[in-house]
């Protein structure tokens, strides 16, 4: 049992001063309001907020980052396709001991930049050209230990990937390690839920309606369900127009408007970035209850496009946010992208909000949190009990917080153009960030440059 205090604090909807909680087992059991720290506590610095959940990760990627912002020398169109061939040729390289070290050093950076548990969308699951690992968990395991060592939680959603395109298109050699028979994932699943972790949630991730045929997809679920009936799903669909003209050939419907009638889509599901949809499908989403999950900096990157939020809120919708191929890895920078991107398409300001709400950068960590802990099926997003002790505490000293108070502090943080605004942050009540950076970085950063020496060289 140990205490934490905090000279303001973030609870739900409104801030108090004075707050006590009281911890135990990482699960916040006693809160107080208007109090002065106790013997012991641990006094915060600052104002706290709730730690945000990011709710789609491929941590792999990040060794990619910043290595295919060239421009084709044969002048060839770039695009999320031809980005896609290259990550492709990047991942036969890899191992568990490199995915482990990435996995690490991205989780250092995530937590500094606010994030506090990771829905980790895993489909490599194999060996070079498809070679089967022993156990054939490896290299979930390996991903899982490094963004574990960092200090971050996790849900981890391993991948179901069968086919190339709709129909039935047989998958291309670049996809070969990511293959799997419905029943070979379930028995991971299964597996890696053993793990004995309280910081772990363990989901399922059919890829894509173009990588899962309908059977499959109906029997994962099924399956994944009768182990575990709440446990999260999460789907890639209509990130690209491209996706949503092969579906409409297949099907006659549009890749959103085809889940949402075919597959059980309902408060355990994650919709991927939906980028292009129609304004039915964006009140399908809604009402479904599942969470809309956005990545902005990726959606940039990739040039996908953006998602029509208009309404959608109103209706509604739950959100969240992730890094995806980590290109962003700040809570605050990603927040900050997904408002800028709607003003820019809207011709508007402070848009990411419902009518009732004023301060949009508080509105948006706010619905973020709460969006992502829904997303990866754990009990983080809200200073209350019965919720896990994760923290964000701003730095009261920091120029960009002087003369602030209540969710001007957020929308600071927020839309201040100072994410280094951010002092400590603390996973289930222990310390993983101080003076806004991780104690453990060095060893983390040696860690990551072992392995770009063996991808790179």
């Amino acid at each position: 049992m140990s205490g934490l205090w905090a000279p303001h604090a973030l609870l739900g909807d409104r801030w108090a001063a004075g707050v006590r909680l009281t911890v135990d087992g990482g699960t916040i059991v006693g809160l107080a309001e208007d109090t002065a720290p106790a013997a012991g506590d641990r006094v915060l610095g600052g104002p706290v907020v709730p730690g945000m959940p990011n709710l789609h990760s491929h941590a792999f990627q990040r060794a990619l980052a910043g290595l295919t912002q060239t421009a084709d020398p044969a002048g060839g169109h770039d695009s999320f396709w031809t980005w896609r061939a290259l990550m492709y040729r990047f991942v036969d390289r890899l191992g568990p001991d490199e995915v482990q070290a990435i996995a690490a050093w991205l989780g250092v950076e995530l937590l500094e930049g606010g994030f506090t548990r990771v829905a980790e969308f895993h489909y490599l699951h194999h060996g070079p050209g498809g070679r089967r690992l022993a156990p054939s968990t490896a290299m979930a395991r390996a991903v899982v230990a490094g963004l574990r060592s960092a200090g971050l939680g996790v849900t981890l959603l391993p991948v179901l990937y069968q086919t190339g395109d709709f129909g039935g298109v047989a998958p291309g050699a670049g996809q070969a390690r990511f293959l799997c028979e419905t029943d070979e994932l379930l028995g991971m699943i299964d597996e890696l839920r053993d793990l004995s972790d309280p910081e772990l949630r363990v989901g399922l991730a059919p890829h894509s309606l173009r990588a899962v045929p309908p059977g499959a997809l109906a029997a994962a679920v099924a399956g994944l369900h009768a182990l575990d009936p709440s446990a999260p799903v999460h789907v890639h669909v209509a990130e690209q127009p491209r996706e949503v003209a092969a579906c409409l050939d297949w099907s006659g419907q549009r890749p959103v408007a085809w889940l949402l009638d075919h597959a059980p889509v309902d408060a355990r599901w994650c919709l991927v970035h939906a980028t292009h949809v129609t304004p039915e499908e964006v009140r399908g989403i809604a009402d479904s209850k599942a969470v809309l999950g956005l990545c902005p900096t990726t959606e940039a990157d990739l040039g996908d496009g953006v998602f029509p939020l208009a309404g959608f809120l109103e209706a509604g919708g739950r959100l969240g946010v992730g890094t995806d191929s980590h290109v962003g890895r700040s809570a605050a920078g990603e927040l900050a992208l997904l408002e800028y991107g709607q003003r820019l398409v809207r011709g508007g300001r402070n848009l990411v909000r419902t009518a009732d709400e004023r301060a949009t950068g508080a509105a948006l960590w706010r619905r973020a949190a709460a969006g992502g802990a829904q997303a990866l099926g754990q009990p983080c997003g809200r200073l209350a009990v019965g919720q896990r002790a994760d923290l964000v505490v701003l730095d009261a000293d920091h120029p960009s917080l002087w003369g602030r108070t209540g969710d001007a502090w957020l929308d600071s943080l927020v839309l201040g153009g100072s994410p280094d605004t951010i002092d400590a942050v603390y996973v289930s009540g222990r310390p993983v960030v101080a003076g806004g950076r991780h104690p453990e970085r060095a060893r983390h950063a040696a860690g990551m440059r072992r392995a770009l020496a063996t991808l790179l060289g």
